[in-house]
């Protein structure tokens, strides 16, 4: 179980196995039951429903419970699109390679913070005194542009090329704010003041822990929506926004570290 939720995809390619021979096993008992088009119709739901419940049972994120409903969907129509160019097809993958390349590597897809959050950041940033922040997974760069300049350096760290290149082109259009192409795993942050993170639930507990040992002491981690497993956030912030935003707010101090089994362990700062 460890390893599909570490490795997604494959967690993802077993559940349509399986739902595959659940289908199987349905039309073999409904042989002769059902004209072809209604077993056809029938199988086709039965597969898109099983795989998602699978997807879903075996603990993957929810966006990976939605590919599952509609794969099977999806392929069903581009084996009936007739003739069509195979371009279309590679320019569309490559475009998602572009924008979406860090999404099966890193487990993280592209989450992009709206306004409350960031004057949430800026005011827990001017009620610190904080003058260094980073943005891990900077996306387009918005936060990072909104919380650059005033006394405050801010940068954001990007692997997804495309995003990457347009943070970088906006950030030079509008003077503010400085992008690095790196991966968050990579990235120094022993010198910022909070850094910030807007990723998904599987890399938290590494995340933090990789914050635990870089970080200065005092210094804030502020984690968008995933709570680190095991860790009691120093401050938990909700937004007065539409989706209920929460900040989870952890101070660097002595606090246990967690492993990325969920279990906490005493680390020293």
């Amino acid at each position: 179980m460890k390893l599909l939720r570490s490795y997604p995809i494959i967690g993802a390619i077993a559940a349509q196995v399986v739902a595959g021979a659940l289908v199987w096993l349905l039309l073999m008992g409904l042989a002769g039951t059902l004209d072809a088009r209604g077993l056809f119709w029938m199988a086709l739901l039965v597969q898109s429903l099983a795989a998602a419940l699978i997807t879903r049972l075996i603990g993957l994120p929810v966006w990976w419970v939605w590919i599952g409903l509609c794969f099977p969907a999806a392929m069903v129509l581009a084996l009936n699109a007739g003739e069509l160019p195979a371009w279309p097809f590679g320019v569309g993958f490559v475009v998602l390679y572009l924008f979406f390349s860090n999404t099966a590597r890193e487990r993280v897809p592209l989450y992009l913070t709206n306004r409350a959050t960031t004057e949430a950041l800026a005011s827990l940033m001017r009620q610190r005194g904080a003058s260094r922040f980073v943005d891990l997974g900077s996306g387009l760069g918005g936060v990072v542009r909104a919380l650059d300049g005033e006394g405050r350096q801010a940068r954001g760290v990007e692997t997804a090329p495309m995003v990457w290149l347009l943070s970088v082109l906006l950030s030079k259009i509008f003077k503010r704010g400085r992008i690095l192409r790196q991966d968050i795993w990579s990235a120094d942050i022993s010198g910022d003041d909070i850094v910030y993170a807007f990723l998904s639930p599987e890399p938290m507990p590494a995340l933090y822990n990789k914050a635990r040992r870089e970080m200065k002491p005092g210094s804030l981690l502020v984690s968008n929506s995933f709570a680190v497993p095991g860790i009691e956030p120093s401050e938990t912030w909700e937004l007065p926004d539409r989706r209920k935003t929460r900040l989870y707010l952890y101070e660097m101090s002595e606090q246990p570290s967690v492993s990325t089994d969920g279990v906490t362990s005493a680390v020293g700062q």
